[in-house]
């Protein structure tokens, strides 16, 4: 029996395994997982640090249930060594396993910048179940939080140390916040949005020291400028974890390449999730995770029998009063692209479609949510809406006219 074997049991490595034992019932099916607990969302630690959500609550699904599936976990069990030749890698307790199909599903790590001070005490990334214990616990007992990072992780963390009724301070290198999903004109928006929150936002300036002796005192940017803290986040983006690709000398870019088949350098071995760069690419969202692992598994059960043309980039802030969505080329700028905005600053309301050849390509809408769908449906469909300019910038356009 052909023993298929995924390392890492985050979105990718989960939803492949269930992709593959459904594909195969019975079949010899293993998930090595560096952490000791079973998949989590990721994506909701924010809300768990908060204390919107139970730590319980995270969890998608029981313990039981990989087992009905025939999926066996093994948890704690990191691995130190893959060797694509001998089709086996080596666990970190020494112990070998052999595998027939392989799938790198490692995922990312926190990248913490090169600041002086960044190792006091008090100074964390967000990436895991256990970084989110440690922060949370951590919170309880002081009184000022800086995050260093305003893309849509740094502000979601930002609201939840708020939550928590800390003072919040936002510290974000480029002229405006998330820049990689929001212009300058509804990064001014949603600045209004956060202050109303009581959390204070800078941009433009660059973190140069963490102060403090034993903990955690300030944060001092390059131009001089302090902000005292008593907790720090590090929110400055994540990079693959490649690590194992590189030692098996697999090829590597900004993550571990990958073809259309989802299929590395080395035969038999696949990789999906925020390990891989697809076409270039390494998305680090979690709908092109779950696209790419679905053809990753088909893939390892059939060879061949899928292909990945990847994703539309689409991402979702939602904290109390902002529900931020970015869709495509939501942030590109070009002579052949013609920008529609309307902006509603006193109902914390803005939108922005880019049009090339006359078909939506990119969109940033927020507090939008009734417009998002319809918007997403004209963009994946290539309909042609440049008779309908007017319409697109109306407060309540009719969606319907354009969906016949």
């Amino acid at each position: 029996m052909e023993r298929y074997v995924i390392i890492g049991n985050g979105v990718a490595g989960v939803t492949a395994a269930q992709s593959i034992a459904r594909a195969r019932p019975g079949v010899d099916l293993h998930i090595y997982a560096a952490e000791p607990y079973p998949y989590y969302r990721r994506p909701q630690l924010t809300e768990y640090i908060a204390g919107v959500i139970a730590e319980a609550d995270l969890f998608y699904r029981p313990p039981e249930w990989y087992a009905q599936q025939g999926i066996r976990v093994h948890l704690s069990a990191p691995v130190a060594e893959l060797d694509p030749r001998a089709y086996r890698l080596r666990l970190a307790n020494g112990m070998g396993v052999p595998y027939d199909r392989l799938l790198l599903a490692t995922g990312g790590l926190a990248w913490k910048p090169p600041i002086q001070g960044a190792n006091r005490k008090g100074v964390f990334t967000l990436r895991t179940l256990d970084d989110a214990r440690a922060i949370r616990q951590f919170a309880q007992s002081v009184r000022r939080g800086v995050v260093i990072g305003g893309g849509l992780l740094g502000l979601e963390t930002a609201r939840a140390l708020r939550t928590l009724g800390l003072d919040v301070t936002v510290l974000e290198i480029a002229p405006h916040l998330i820049p990689r999903q929001l212009d300058r004109e509804g990064a001014a928006v949603l600045e209004a949005l956060l202050r109303q929150m009581g959390i204070r936002t800078v941009t433009g300036g660059v973190a140069e020291a963490i102060l403090g002796d034993s903990t955690v005192r300030a944060v001092r940017l390059q131009d001089g400028q302090e902000f005292p803290a008593d907790l720090v986040i590090c929110s400055t983006g994540m990079q693959a974890e490649a690590t194992l690709a590189r030692q098996a000398s697999l090829a590597v870019n900004q993550g571990v390449v990958v073809d259309e088949f989802l299929r590395t350098s080395a035969p038999d071995v696949y990789a999906a999730g925020d390990v891989a760069e697809a076409g270039g690419m390494v998305y680090g969202i979690v709908p092109a995770a779950i696209e790419q692992a679905r053809v990753a598994a088909a893939n390892m059960v059939a060879p061949g029998s899928a292909t990945y043309s990847g994703t539309l980039p689409a991402t979702t802030l939602k904290v109390v009063g902002a529900e931020l969505t970015s869709l495509g080329e939501c942030v590109a700028e070009g002579e052949d692209l013609l920008q529609l905005r309307r902006a509603d600053p006193k109902n914390g309301r803005y939108r922005k479609l880019a049009l090339r050849n006359g078909r939506i390509v990119g969109a940033i809408l927020l507090n939008e949510r009734e417009h998002t769908s319809p918007v997403r449906q004209l963009m994946e469909r290539g309909t042609d809406v440049s008779a309908w300019i007017d319409l697109l910038m109306e407060e309540n356009p009719d969606w319907s006219r354009l969906m016949t």
